[in-house]
């Protein structure tokens, strides 16, 4: 019998590719097509449209870095809404923080988070069993368009900016998103890794800026995701939140006892200093155009 290698097919000029030692389920659902599969170096292996997605070997990484860079900025977040995210990491990690009192997470797709808690349950864990869990099947979209709500935090886990997800790299959403958000609250999103995809963080900070008073992207190394460094957004219209010393953060961390393999508060600190290619996207994008002088 072959090999079957699993090819990423989101970049025009390359390929990485994973072997799929044994497919464990695929589907072509309204929405996407979906592929899990076991690597014996990564795992299990979530593939959506060609785009691969996470990994049970270093999920922990991209799931830390998107719940507690926004909840350790917080003194006492209480409620939260994750936008996608069906695979439960991020929602794992928020419920981690014991002054969380609500986690609603609004996923477009049920079989994402029923494939999920089937074929890799180690990642969500019990967090869509917690009491504190609000699981809405519904489009992103809408539900913040919407939503009466305020969130002390908005976290974005979506997928690249292709198909059902691009919407939800948009400016329209990120201002539903910010109406959505309490005075001060801390909004997240993906930019995938600014060396191949220079557009997209440039594009997210672009809009972020003309909406939020301190935009910020971060940096973390997300081995899966091949070609260099990943990056978030970060936006608030409280700056105070940028500069919590790195000894508060460990302060919360203690009082919360919560425990992590990738993020730390010294890390935390750091990744807001970026690369020179990656600040020069982001400052070119928040530049605002020379106004013209009136003779």
């Amino acid at each position: 019998m072959a090999t079957r290698w699993i090819e990423e097919t989101f970049h025009p000029d390359w390929r990485p590719r994973i072997r799929a030692d044994k497919i464990l389920h695929e589907v072509k659902t309204k929405h996407q097509h979906l592929v899990i599969f076991e690597n014996n170096f990564w795992g299990k292996v979530l593939i959506l449209d060609g785009v691969f997605q996470l990994t049970t070997r270093d999920e922990f990484i991209y799931h830390e870095m998107m719940a507690h860079f926004p909840l350790m900025a917080l003194e006492r977040p209480r409620k939260v809404l994750i936008v996608g995210g069906g695979d439960g990491g991020v929602l794992r990690e928020v419920l981690k923080h014991p002054s969380v009192q609500e986690a609603t997470l609004v996923e477009i797709d049920q079989e994402v988070i029923d494939t999920s808690v089937k074929f890799y349950p180690e990642i969500g864990k019990k967090a869509f069993k917690d009491k504190r869990a609000n699981i809405v099947i519904a489009d992103g979209l809408k539900f913040v368009a919407e939503t009466t709500e305020k969130y002390d935090a908005i976290i974005v886990d979506s997928s690249e900016p292709m198909g059902p997800s691009a919407v939800l790299h948009s400016k329209p959403f990120f201002a539903d998103c910010k109406k959505a958000l309490k005075d001060g609250g801390i909004f997240i999103t993906q930019n995938s890794l600014p060396f191949h995809t220079p557009e997209h963080l440039a594009a997210t900070t672009k809009s972020l800026s003309s909406l939020y008073e301190t935009v910020a992207p971060f940096v973390c190394t997300q081995p899966c995701y091949f070609g260099g460094e990943f990056c978030n957004s970060w936006a608030t219209d409280n700056a105070a939140h940028l500069d919590v010393p790195t000894a508060t953060k460990a302060r919360r961390a203690a009082r919360r006892e919560i425990t992590t393999n990738y993020w730390t508060p010294a890390y935390h600190t750091g990744a807001f200093a970026l690369p020179a290619y990656v600040q020069k996207i982001v400052d070119k994008a928040r530049a605002k155009p020379a106004t013209k002088r009136r003779k």
